[in-house]
């Protein structure tokens, strides 16, 4: 039962939005491609229970970070999302953290050229990466890794509504799975998770079987209308900043974005059908 007390003096216009950088890993199979799943411990603060792609907080050690880093330079990263180079830098080490934290996924190799073909051996690392016992550049630098941002792309950007509790300017990137390096759910995180096509999350979650927000809805369906991972790599999408409004209806929280029809058409469940905390 939500306190009325501290729901009263709750004031949504006083939550700080913080920067936040998310993975779509994909892979290509017979039935096309696939997506790395994770579906969130229930009671976490943000997101419980819910279907999400890897992904976390900027730290500040991410904007502070010097590494070896190959691909685009910050000032490109900075232009496709629209941040300054330091917020970009911060994005891109973000995302790679995160992935590795999350799944057990490294996109770094031991030169510009390469990436680690097995991540078992830093596993400890990973721990201490997800305790905060140490930096993801202390890492990299530590093992003589080098980042690989040129394994990234840009997708999309979404900020949460006002009206919730923890507020983030989520930044989307896409990035192919190194082969032989293996995506689990060794994370304190996770619940479960799985490699689905987006067609089959989508199904999954009209069907009541998963919970998905509207920026991983969203991002699930742009992705099935792709064949193959060389298609999305290929991509050049326009990344606007979508920014949702959150209300309350007859009916519960609506959530309103360009494309929301769809999302409420297609019949799936949503987490704020019952919310009473705003």
């Amino acid at each position: 039962m939500v306190d009325e007390r501290s729901a009263s003096a709750f004031d949504p216009a006083s939550v700080p939005v913080k920067d936040a950088s998310t993975v779509m890993l994909v892979r290509d199979s017979v039935r096309g491609i696939e997506v790395f799943l994770l579906r969130r411990v229930v009671g976490m603060d943000f997101a419980g229970g819910m279907t999400v792609f890897p992904g976390g907080g900027v730290d500040r050690s991410d904007s502070e970070a010097s590494l070896r880093w190959t691909g685009r330079d910050v000032e490109w990263w900075a232009k496709r999302f629209d941040v300054t180079p330091a917020r970009a830098q911060a994005l891109v080490l973000a995302a790679v953290r995160e992935t590795f934290e999350e799944c057990g996924v490294l996109l770094a190799g031991r030169d510009p050229d390469s990436v680690l073909a097995d991540t078992a051996p830093h596993a400890q690392a990973r721990r201490q990466l997800e305790d905060r016992e140490l930096s993801f550049s202390d890492f990299l630098t530590r093992e003589g890794l080098v980042l690989r941002a040129d394994l990234l792309r840009p997708w999309a950007r979404w900020i949460t509504p006002l009206g919730e509790r923890r507020r983030y300017d989520t930044h989307f990137f896409v990035a192919a799975a190194p082969e032989g390096q293996n995506a689990d759910g060794a994370t304190s995180e996770a619940e479960q998770v799985l490699w689905q096509t987006p067609a089959e999350a989508l199904a999954h979650w009209k069907s009541g079987r998963s919970v998905l927000l509207p920026p991983t809805w969203a991002q699930l369906t742009d992705l099935s209308k792709y064949a193959t991972v060389a298609e999305i790599l290929a991509g050049d999408p326009e990344i606007p900043t979508i920014a949702p409004i959150m209300s309350r209806t007859d009916t519960g929280i609506h959530i309103a974005f360009d494309g929301d029809e769809g999302y409420y058409e297609d019949g799936g469940p949503h987490p704020w059908a019952n919310r009473d905390d705003i």
